[in-house]
Order: structure tokens, then C-alpha cells, then sequence
């Protein structure tokens, strides 16, 4: 395992962290008071919070097993949030169990469960950085210990760009990693939007300003722009829900609204 010791963890409880927060929506236990407190306010806002969370995590269900089917090996996920049953490289390594996969996140509490990322088949290879996302080279030399950057890889970058704003550099960290994946790889995206209640999306990055985080919601375009370059999937970048649901795992959600977000898997020539 790559970084800090588990042993040493330090976690600081006396702000909200997204991978906490999305714990709690997912009905998780790793979270403290203040996670909890935020989540609840931005129930306040939309009060399908726990919605988009399963409907997120389906998703990914859905997109990692139609890879897994489609021969991709190898597996790197930055933004990995906290241990949840299936991960990620469980859903891989049913269809392909030598699947390798690495994940990534900069929140302390994830090193700390990290062990339950870590439990491979014993013909694959799952490994965990320790490291922020906008800092895609040091992701990507640690990851290059246990990938094979010549063959071809999924990258996911799952409910993550939402909170990387624009001038701190979200195209340019989505191009620096996706020029390093070999022909023959996917990026997988998922993310939140405004584009149904732009009025309550303003008032959750307002939110999560105030307590020193970055919400920065995209519309469906600004979404796609980052699969710029490569050849999106069917059916393109659509409403997590609607992506690919006759591959399983789909959300019943209450009421007729969609749930604000998008999603898209897209190729690299």
C-alpha cells in the first residue's frame, strides 16, 4: 500500500469531507457529527441526497462490469470514497479475476479502512494511493507499480470533478491523466448537476464555501467537454440512471424528477 501508514492516521472532524458525507448517504457508518450536519442541510436542499448516492454507485456497478466484460484488466480509481460492499474491483474481479486495480483518495479515514480495499483474488491485484487528485503525477507513478501503462486501462473519476473547480485546474488534470492511458483505454465520469434546480445548486456550492469546500455543478456540455478527444459510448453522456440500465443494478427513486446527474464512459482511440 502506497503512502501513509494506517496506524497513523490523523483525521480532522472539525469540518465535513465529501467521501464522509457520500458514507453517510450510502447509510455507512465511517462519518462523524459534522459529516452528518451538512449531509442533513443539503437534504434540506433536495431531499434525494440518499438517491443520488445509490443512483452514483449503480452506476459504477453497471460501467465496471460492462468493461470487465469487454476485456479491460486493469483499473484505476481516483476519488475511491470509503469501502463499500461491492467495490470496485469486487464487481472487476467477478467477471475477471485477474483484474488490477488501484484506487485513490486523499481522505484519511479511506487509508484507514483501506484493508477492504485490498482484498484481491489471489489472480489479480488491487493496490491504494494515498494522494490528491490534483496532483495526477504523483497518482500516476504510484499506479505505475502495479499497471501496465501499456496495455489499456479504465480510469474512473466517479462524483469527483464536481468538486475541483475551474481554475483550480479540472480539464487540465482530466487531459493530464487521460495522455498517459494507453489506445484502447476508457474514462468513466460521473457528476452532479444544476441543470434542474439551478437555484438549489447554487445554494449547495454556497454551502460547501462556506465551510472552506468546492462544489462546482456542470451542466450536460460542460460534461462532456472533458471526454474531448475520445469516442464516447453509447448512449453518450446521459443521466447516470440512464446509462446502460439492462446491465442491472438499477435505483428505484422516488418521485418523477430526474436525479441530477450525469454520466459517460468514453474510449480512447
Amino acid at each position: 500500500m502506497t503512502g501513509q501508514d494506517p496506524q497513523n492516521v490523523e483525521i480532522d472532524t472539525s469540518k465535513p469531507h465529501p467521501a464522509r458525507m457520500y458514507d453517510w448517504f450510502l447509510g455507512g457508518k465511517d462519518n462523524y457529527p459534522v459529516d452528518e450536519q451538512m449531509a442533513k442541510q443539503l437534504l434540506a436542499l433536495d431531499s434525494r441526497g440518499r438517491d443520488m448516492a445509490r443512483v452514483n454507485r449503480a452506476f459504477m456497478h453497471r460501467a465496471t462490469r460492462w468493461l470487465a466484460e469487454s476485456g479491460v484488466r486493469q483499473f484505476l480509481d481516483i476519488g475511491s470514497g470509503i469501502p463499500t460492499e461491492p467495490n470496485l474491483h469486487q464487481i472487476a474481479q467477478r467477471t475477471a479475476p485477474d483484474a488490477r486495480v488501484v484506487y485513490c483518495d486523499n481522505d484519511p479515514i479511506v487509508l484507514a479502512h483501506a484493508s477492504a480495499l485490498l482484498r484481491s483474488t489471489p489472480e489479480g491485484a488491487t493496490e491504494y494511493i494515498q494522494a490528491d487528485a490534483r496532483r495526477p503525477d504523483v497518482i500516476l507513478e504510484a499506479a505505475g507499480k502495479i499497471l501496465d501503462f501499456d496495455q489499456p486501462i479504465a480510469l474512473s473519476l466517479l462524483a469527483l470533478l464536481h468538486f475541483v473547480d475551474d481554475e483550480d485546474g479540472a480539464a487540465e488534470l482530466v487531459d493530464r491523466l487521460v495522455e498517459r492511458l494507453p489506445s484502447g483505454s476508457y474514462l468513466v465520469l460521473s457528476h452532479t448537476t444544476g441543470d434542474f434546480d439551478p437555484e438549489g445548486a447554487a445554494k449547495a456550492r454556497e454551502m460547501y464555501k462556506a465551510r472552506g469546500m468546492t462544489l462546482r455543478p456542470r451542466s450536460r456540455a460542460e460534461l462532456t467537454a472533458f471526454f474531448h478527444g475520445l469516442e464516447l459510448l453509447e448512449p453518450g453522456v446521459s443521466l447516470s440512471a440512464d446509462w446502460r440500465p439492462e446491465l442491472g443494478e438499477v435505483i428505484d427513486v422516488a418521485g418523477v424528477d430526474p436525479i441530477p446527474g450525469y454520466a459517460g464512459v468514453a474510449r480512447k482511440r
